[in-house]
């Protein structure tokens, strides 16, 4: 994965958190900031979701056919008249 430098403005209080987590975990202030956007983001449980269905996933055609199904029901729903 590639990274990129940024700048952050950050709380002093919680840098200093930050640097201490980094401290007593061995790793350094970016990977503590990574690890803790990641989780804030819900991306580590995207990641768990696929694993954990990966025996269970479509196939791209299914897949896609599922898609231009439910696109096509949902376009139904907004144009059918209001009750």
């Amino acid at each position: 994965m590639a990274k990129q430098k940024t700048t952050l403005y950050l709380d002093v209080d919680l840098l200093r958190q930050t640097q201490a987590a980094a401290a007593g975990s061995g790793r350094d202030e970016s990977a503590v900031v990574e690890a803790a956007l990641r989780r804030y983001l819900g991306l580590e449980i995207i990641g768990e979701v696929w694993a954990r269905n990966a025996s269970n996933a479509l196939a791209p055609d299914e897949a896609l056919a599922l898609a231009y199904a439910e696109l096509q029901d949902y376009r139904a729903e907004r144009s059918a008249p209001a009750a």
